[in-house]
């Protein structure tokens, strides 16, 4: 079935058409501001006919600041019914050479399956360069669909064999993601996706790449000349797997659901059956079996990319640029305030003790929701850092307990993201569910803690200070993220940083 062709009438105009479009969708990161100017800075047409396939590189200017977003077009005489959702407008544009209909075709099976062949092939089209991984075959007869209900990018399923992650929005040079999985890859690293292939923009499309391709041989992050700009990732799906931030939650839930027990909470050092431990399955065991899979990861990453000794005097200025953030967040949310002294003493404990660290690569936006379980244990992905940060900040090396404390924030959201969805609770209530998602929490951050460190990793109670300004680093980027994006989980970093804080 075809959409009627009563609606819509044509315009001459993409670029408006898009303008119209590009801010209701989810990945756009602007929405809080209007668009001040919109170009099409790259236009590529990668199969011609009815329908077609274009790459555009869309150029956003709000305010003064310029971003860039991928798009896959396509345009067809006739919507099928089913691509209606995705519409962008019907178009008459003689300048691009399209006509028709025009919609958002990483929904259209039919032009994104000719992906995996320009891969296979390692084809260049203008601007656009078509990667295989050294050593990999790429099957070209599957058809894809997107995951549904993702944010900052667009992640199709090939069938059951690959994954293709889309980048949305564009940052200059090579992406972490692939640079980071490329190295482990080739280190026969047990605990992240293989990578079959990529696509790149070539050097300088975006006007400010720097720095050196990625090098499937080797993991060194060198800059010596303009990047690439990684367009897509193409992995090895893993069909198999669960979502790590999932299973903590049927944890968090089953624990829940268990009639209370007179008195407060076991400590983890004293399990029973009346403990967290002992819900949803033991979610402990898990945690642990993650720590090491962690610090085996942390393991790979230092010999792949090397470790340095990073001076006092770079652990003090990382302590002022905590302090910066802490002062931005604490003005834009007022509920951050009473908790800023607290934080504040623990960040100038750390500056008063400052010794050289071992820094390295690490995965720098790591949670619960960037891990899988599969059937021969936990995978890591997504290694592209932190969202509000830097393309340079992604990069950087860092000490490895970084990574430990995001995950341990992971745990505290985990126990509280329930809480935070049932509203208004009477106060005896809330106090009894808060008292549960505490143990909950303490005991699977021990968990993986011990298991990090058995596995060889830095142990984290041996520098307690450190990860805790860690935590409260993180827990302020959770605030402001939150407070920008997502007003309703703002209770959640809120209530653990009340008891952290305390």
């Amino acid at each position: 079935m075809t959409v009627a062709p009563s609606a819509p009438q044509p315009d001459t105009s993409l670029v408006r058409l898009l303008a119209g479009w590009l801010p209701r969708q989810r990945w756009f990161g602007g929405k809080d501001g209007p668009i001040h100017d919109l170009t099409i800075g790259t236009a590529t047409e990668l199969l011609h006919g009815d329908p077609s396939l274009h790459h555009l590189v869309l150029d956003v200017r709000q305010d003064d600041t310029t971003d860039h977003y991928q798009l896959l077009l396509g345009a067809r005489r006739d919507l099928p019914e089913h691509l209606a959702p995705v519409a962008i407008g019907r178009l008459e544009s003689p300048g691009l050479d399209i006509t028709g209909y025009v919609y958002d075709a990483a929904h259209d099976a039919e032009l994104t399956r000719p992906l995996l062949g320009l891969m296979a092939d390692e084809r260049t089209v203008g601007p656009l360069t078509f990667r295989r991984a050294p050593g990999t075959g790429i099957r070209t007869d599957l058809d894809a669909a997107p995951i549904p209900g993702e944010q900052s990018n667009t992640s199709l399923i090939f069938g059951d064999a690959y994954i293709c992650k889309l980048f949305r929005r564009l940052s200059p040079g090579v992406s972490p993601d692939l640079e980071v999985n490329l190295a482990l890859s080739r280190r026969g690293c047990e605990h992240v996706p293989n990578v079959h292939g990529w696509i790149e923009l070539q050097p300088g499309a975006l006007g400010t790449a720097n720095g050196s391709a990625p090098d499937a041989s080797a993991g060194g992050t060198d800059s010596g000349g303009d990047e690439p700009v990684t367009l897509a990732l193409l992995s090895e799906f893993l069909r198999t797997a669960t979502d790590g931030w999932q299973l903590a939650l049927t944890s968090v839930r089953d624990w829940f659901a268990q009639p209370a027990p007179p008195g407060p909470p076991e400590p983890p050092s004293a399990p029973t059956t009346r403990d967290a431990g002992a819900a949803g399955g033991d979610f402990a065991a898990e945690a642990e079996r993650l720590g090491a899979a962690t610090a085996e990861v942390h393991r790979d990453l230092a010999a792949a990319f090397g470790v340095t000794q990073a001076p006092p005097e770079l652990l003090r200025e990382i302590v002022f640029a905590m302090h910066e953030q802490l002062d931005q967040v604490s003005a834009a949310v007022p509920q951050l305030r009473p908790y800023a002294p607290a934080i504040r003493e623990v960040f100038d404990r750390v500056a008063a003790e400052a010794a050289p660290l071992p820094f390295q690569r690490v995965h720098g936006d790591y949670h619960l929701g960037q891990v899988l379980r599969t059937d021969s244990g936990w995978t890591l992905l997504d290694f592209e850092g932190e969202p509000a940060r830097t393309p340079a900040e992604r990069r950087a090396p860092a000490h490895p307990l970084r990574d430990v404390a995001g995950m341990l924030r992971s745990f505290e959201y985990a126990a509280r993201f329930l809480l935070a969805r049932e509203g208004d609770l009477p106060p005896e209530a809330s106090d009894e569910l808060e008292l549960r998602a505490q143990a909950w929490a303490e005991w699977n951050r021990a968990a993986f803690c011990a298991g990090y460190a058995a596995a060889g990793g830095p142990d984290p109670a041996a520098h307690a200070t450190l990860v805790r300004a860690f935590e409260f680093d993180k827990a302020v980027y959770e605030i402001r993220y939150e407070a920008r994006n997502r007003p309703s989980w703002l209770p959640v970093p809120l209530r653990s940083l009340a008891r952290l804080a305390g």
